[in-house]
């Protein structure tokens, strides 16, 4: 839609002008969960198939998923404005306390409140809060109009730490901190080179094709046909992969998630509580640090999101493909997925309560030369 003559107040809903695509998104999303769980319930040998090939560690459905699912939100990021993120130190000193000591030490809190007779999915858990996410918190940031610029500069600084200290802090928080407190621990054997290369894979694929695509584009055409003519045909690629994504994902894990449904949902209440927790803290702090709502918005996606594609590889490879730490890990995107789809509309429907200056603002004439990496999937502008 355009921009330029709605006054704020007489607005509609931000949530009712997204388009269709965007609009029932949590209907597509239940749908291809409720698909893929079915998929992998009624096909024979279906999970093994999808399993034979890997990339990273993780099936090679999967991989392809996640990498058509990130690169049209990297090839709509402005490159040339990565300083101005670089240079905001409120916004990436709170995203690095919140993703590297916060978020690991909330869902050790809550593993062990929640399932302290459960070793296994305490330790699945725990592993799921150190692999903090690099992929879809992307697509997630983008649906809720947060900050794109901002969310690659976050998500390449939590890959640069995922490599330096994943290995570290499960060593930390499995073995070292339940002795101090005189808990039962566990040991994790994970390689600094698998994670590297998983994020190498999954980030830097997706963003070197989406840096090469601007480039050749706006060198070819120039920026305003890039912007207006080519991210509009390939934006909604992004949500596709991502439905494509989560068939595949559920298919693979369908049976395990389906023939222990009270295990499931005992591994759900922490997950549930550790996403509201991180993205209602992560929020407030940003609003309190004076971030703008984009800026707020990415800082809460990039905290909650966790990297469950990491976290079911290492679980698998750790502790075996039955083991409950690999169950723990495939519940992860099973309550992940929709609760941070409503946390996309919750964030919408608070910018225009928490930030109403940016509302009115929004709603004035632009030039072509407007952030519309104010997309979100499927849609040219998004200043609404």
């Amino acid at each position: 839609m355009t921009t330029a003559t709605v006054h704020a107040d007489a607005a509609p809903p931000v949530v009712g002008r997204l388009p269709r695509l965007d609009r029932f998104l949590p209907l597509w999303i239940g749908l291809a969960m409720a698909a893929g769980l079915l998929l992998g319930r009624l096909i024979p040998g279906l999970d093994a198939a999808l399993e034979t090939v890997k990339i990273g560690g993780i099936s090679l459905p999967i991989a392809l998923g996640l990498l058509i699912m990130m690169y049209p939100v990297l090839a709509k990021v402005r490159y040339d404005r990565l300083d101005t993120v670089t240079g905001d130190r409120r916004l990436l000193i709170s995203s690095l306390v919140l993703n590297w000591l916060v978020g690991p030490a909330v869902m050790f809190a809550l593993a062990w409140i929640f399932l302290a007779d459960h070793t296994q999915y305490r330790t699945g858990l725990i592993i799921v809060g150190l692999a903090r996410c690099i992929a879809m918190v992307i697509i997630w940031n983008d649906l809720a109009c947060g900050d794109r610029e901002a969310a690659a500069v976050l998500v390449a600084l939590n890959s640069v730490f995922q490599v330096l200290a994943f290995g570290l802090l499960g060593w930390f928080y499995l073995s070292v901190l339940p002795d101090w407190l005189g808990l039962s621990g566990a040991e994790l054997n994970i390689s600094g080179w698998d994670i590297a290369r998983n994020v190498l894979i999954f980030l830097g694929v997706p963003l070197a094709a989406g840096y090469l695509t601007r480039r050749v584009g706006e060198n070819a055409k120039g920026r305003t046909w890039y912007e207006s003519a080519l991210l509009p045909k390939i934006g909604p690629v992004a949500l596709y992969g991502l439905l494509f994504t989560i068939v595949i994902l559920f298919a693979l894990q369908g049976e395990a998630i389906t023939s222990q449904p009270w295990n499931v949902a005992l591994i759900a209440v922490p997950l549930l509580a550790y996403f509201a927790i991180m993205w209602a803290g992560s929020y407030a702090l940003g609003r309190a640090t004076g971030l703008n709502y984009e800026r707020t918005t990415t800082l809460a996606f990039t905290a909650a999101g966790n990297n469950f594609e990491l976290a079911i590889a290492v679980a698998i490879g750790t502790f075996g493909v039955t083991s409950g730490q690999a169950l723990a890990g495939v519940v992860g995107p099973l309550i992940e997925v929709p609760v941070l789809v409503a946390l996309v509309y919750v964030s919408l429907a608070l910018r225009r309560r928490l930030f109403p200056e940016q509302q009115v603002n929004a709603t004035k004439p632009h030039g072509p030369d407007v952030h519309p990496a104010d997309t979100v999937p499927g849609r040219t502008h998004r200043h609404d």
